[in-house]
């Protein structure tokens, strides 16, 4: 535990904006535009809350700059600045290079940055410290996910291309990024694996979490 209180560490919370049609697509056809919309909020304040109560540092970091401020993202900006959580835009033209440069951003106030998506409400706030824990061992850390890709991703050290050449999106996501992130010379550590939710009946799981 104290080595954890001194991990000096950020968690990074990436999200897109709530806007509807733009989000959580999978769900549509279950749930309706609006209820697609209704379940990228809930899933969003639902990650917060679990990183807020990890101990560590939390930054949330949005997909682009967009004003005004989406009115079924008033909630989660609420939630946020409730928090006093710093907000961050997004930089780069795919996800590995979006969380490269949060991951290299993150590593410049903190000795650990990780990052977690805002559709992965299994990772509690106990995860993220057995990623921190990991991160004492090794120079990334990911937590894989169900379908092949992965909820976590944290590093005590970045190198250039070391998230590159990485199919996003599919079942070799998590495969090829421990591939690039050996080539560069960099030890991975996995955690367990955990679910995030994309299509009907992960939101279900969620749903059934909240009983």
């Amino acid at each position: 535990m104290a080595k954890i209180k001194a991990a000096n560490a950020v968690v990074m919370q990436f999200a897109k904006w709530p806007e509807a049609g733009r989000v959580k697509t999978r769900l549509i056809p279950a749930l309706g535009v609006s209820g697609a919309l209704s379940a990228h909020v809930a899933l969003t304040l639902a990650v917060l809350e679990n990183l807020s109560e990890s101990g560590f540092a939390v930054q949330f970091w949005w997909d682009r700059e967009l004003e005004p401020v989406p009115e079924a993202a008033q909630e989660v900006v609420q939630a946020i600045e409730q928090r006093d959580v710093e907000q961050r835009i997004q930089e780069g033209v795919n996800l590995g290079d979006r969380m490269f440069s949060a991951l290299a951003a993150g590593l410049e106030s903190h000795r650990l940055a990780l990052i977690v998506g805002s559709d992965c409400p299994s990772v509690d706030p106990g995860y993220v410290r057995q990623a921190v824990v990991c991160l004492e061992e090794c120079d990334v850390v990911l937590g894989p996910s169900d379908d092949g890709g992965y909820v976590l991703i944290g590093a005590r050290r970045v190198i250039p291309y070391m998230l590159d050449g990485v199919a996003w999106g599919t079942d070799s996501a998590l495969e090829q990024t421990c591939e690039q992130i050996k080539k560069r010379g960099l030890s991975v550590g996995l955690l367990e694996p955990r679910w995030d939710v994309d299509e009907p009946q992960d939101w279900a799981r969620f749903q059934l979490t909240l009983q």
